[in-house]
């Protein structure tokens, strides 16, 4: 396999090249963001919010795992609850320290950057409403490899019983296994 190493992401091309590359995710998606917003993603000739996209990728069996700060806005709660697959098959985790941005695609490719799951940070808006936004996509093992242990550790709450963050934390230190938490 040649691997293409590092891309330097930015603008439009987080919509273009980030964002749709999600819709061809085979086995597992892992998405990290410290805001999450009701982004919207082209169709045809109009838009659907990219949970829309999520829910089919469930369907197919893609396992998907979602690690934000804090909860989502009303209007993200909204298209949540049209997508029943989201609540039984969306793993959703809340951690108030994530700051990082990535996703990280059937552990082959993988964006580290600073956009948010927003429409202004790697939605679709117009390049005059669109966060100043820089980021990789890189299909180099070892900053995969990496990516994928920052964003695994703190799913296995590896930081839990140490943190100084426990008082804003919406489910603290439960060391059971990971279900999806009430949106």
């Amino acid at each position: 396999m040649i691997y293409k190493a590092v891309e330097f992401i930015s603008g439009k091309d987080h919509y273009d090249k980030v964002v749709a590359k999600v819709a061809s995710v085979r086995k597992s998606l892992w998405i990290g963001t410290a805001d999450i917003k009701d982004l919207h993603v082209k169709t045809g000739n109009s838009s659907e919010p990219f949970l829309a996209v999520l829910a089919r990728l469930l369907k197919r069996g893609v396992e998907i795992r979602l690690i934000h700060a804090k909860e989502p806005g009303p209007a993200f709660r909204e298209d949540f609850d049209r997508y029943p697959i989201l609540k039984t098959g969306l793993e959703r985790m809340l951690c108030p320290r994530v700051h990082f941005k990535m996703l990280i695609f059937d552990f082959e490719t993988a964006y580290i950057g600073s956009a948010n799951l927003t429409g202004a940070g790697i939605g679709m808006k117009s390049n005059n409403r669109r966060n100043f936004e820089a980021g990789i996509l890189t299909d180099e093992p070892t900053m995969i490899d990496a990516a994928s242990e920052q964003f695994d550790s703190v799913w296995r709450r590896e930081h839990c019983t140490h943190c100084g963050r426990r008082q804003y934390c919406t489910d603290p230190i439960k060391l059971c296994s990971i279900t999806s938490v009430a949106i």
